[in-house]
């Protein structure tokens, strides 16, 4: 029988202020705003999951899983010194996208426990973060084991009743992966290996109240 274990916590613990599972309302570039793309980033005491679902896109076709954005790893709080903000870095552990050429960093600024804006360590962006109601009771990061004490490859993620449930690929990026590129770039100059790049899963789900 399948069983579930503690992922390895990170030696400095996420802050509280920090737990429970954070919708993004706004995302502001040079591009433009963006307020339709469904956001969640679910943050533990030391591990992070986060799914992004832009307007309009079917996940369950290929066109649209190679649009998701999704990834999870440890989060790592740096403190503000001298009144400046605090650092938010997501080391990340699997990325549905190709490797980032930048560090994932923002700096943080809560306007009220409930609403947190992040602005570019290494980029030009704002995002608001507002807490969803109900995400800041117990929190977890398990990966599942099977009956011989193998790692499946199942991760869970849990804060208060909400559970983003992940499921990597198994297979590995093309060896002539370009700078920057995206999944839905890399699938059409690889076609054949379509199905095996977007063989993976990512759940966003809530327990009633």
């Amino acid at each position: 029988m399948n069983h579930w274990i503690d992922l390895p916590a990170p030696d400095e613990p996420v802050p509280d202020a920090y737990r429970g599972v954070w919708q993004r309302t706004l995302l502001e570039t040079p591009e433009g705003r963006d307020t339709t793309t469904r956001v969640h980033w679910l943050q533990t005491g030391g591990w992070h999951a986060d799914l992004r679902v832009p307007a309009g896109v079917d996940p369950a076709t290929p066109e649209g899983r190679a649009q998701l954005q999704g990834f999870c790893g440890l989060t790592r709080i740096t403190p503000g010194a001298s009144g400046q903000p605090d650092v938010c870095t997501w080391h990340r552990r699997w990325d549905v996208q190709p490797p980032r050429s930048t560090p994932d960093a923002g700096y943080m600024v809560f306007e009220t426990s409930e609403c947190v804006i992040e602005t570019g360590v290494h980029g030009r962006y704002l995002e608001v973060w507002e807490r969803l109601p109900g995400s800041t009771g117990p929190c977890a990061a398990v990966a599942e084991l099977d009956a011989e004490g193998q790692a499946t490859g199942l991760m869970r993620f849990t804060a208060g009743r909400y559970t983003l449930t992940v499921r990597p690929r198994r297979a590995t990026w093309p060896a002539d992966l370009r700078p920057d590129e995206t999944l839905a770039e890399l699938v059409q100059r690889h076609p054949a290996e379509a199905g095996a790049l977007l063989d993976f899963e990512l759940v966003f789900s809530e327990t009633p109240a």
